[in-house]
């Protein structure tokens, strides 16, 4: 049976999603620890890749290269770029792009990667049924209600945490939230040819000093898309 491959940057990330787990076995590769296991009656595979881009596109590969995986889910926290986002709120990103990515010296648009383009979209039917899901989660909840965008999200080697920053990605990509993995995880799946879906929680705003914030609201982040991975 094919599973469903989870990959995060960090630790809170891993520890909630494993949180949800029963039946977990691991397995070492190149230095990585895969958890296998189930999530009610479907199998997983979860992978903490670590921070950057670089590892995130790495792991990618070596799940692909090593597990039968239907789709992939990157799932963590991310900066808000949208203003009416708040702490806890999720984005579902249907468009990825690498806002540090830049070869304009040669006419393109900041962003644009050669022979792949400038967005990475995640697969459809995988955004409707998170959407599906969180619609679900949220109907008749009264207590820690949140809310979720569907939108762009931004990737780059780089932790937001100046205002202009903030504005100069949110003005040039149209982005609803930055972070540091989604749109390398999405360029190795459309080079594989896997479904991909990016999911992000808000854990901070870039404001000169969020990284308070980020330590502080982390937890709350992970927990939030764990749960709704649970519900998948």
């Amino acid at each position: 049976m094919n599973k469903i491959g989870i990959i995060v940057a960090m630790d809170e990330e891993m520890e909630a999603i494993k949180g949800k787990m029963t039946n977990i076995q691991n397995k070492k590769i190149f230095n990585l620890i895969f958890n296998e296991g189930n999530i009610n009656s479907k199998e997983y595979v979860v992978v903490k890749c670590g921070i950057g881009k670089v590892n995130a596109a790495r792991t990618t590969q070596i799940m692909i290269d090593n597990y039968e995986v239907e789709c992939i889910i990157n799932i963590g926290s991310a900066g808000a770029l949208n203003d009416k986002l708040n702490i806890g709120d999720i984005v579902i990103g249907d468009n990825l792009v690498q806002h540090d990515f830049d070869i304009s010296a040669f006419g393109h648009e900041k962003g644009y990667i050669t022979d792949t383009g400038k967005m990475f979209s995640s697969d459809k039917k995988l955004v409707d049924k998170i959407k599906e899901l969180v619609d679900d989660l949220l109907k008749g909840k009264k207590e820690n209600k949140f809310n979720y965008i569907i939108g762009t999200i931004a990737s780059g080697d780089v932790f937001c945490t100046q205002i202009k920053m903030k504005e100069d990605i949110r003005n040039e990509f149209n982005a609803e939230c930055v972070e540091m993995e989604g749109a390398a995880i999405a360029q190795v799946c459309y080079l594989n040819k896997i479904p991909f879906l990016i999911l992000r929680s808000i854990s901070d705003s870039p404001n000169g000093n969020n990284q308070i914030d980020f330590n502080k609201y982390l937890s709350i982040a992970a927990e939030r898309c764990a749960s709704i991975i649970q519900k998948m």
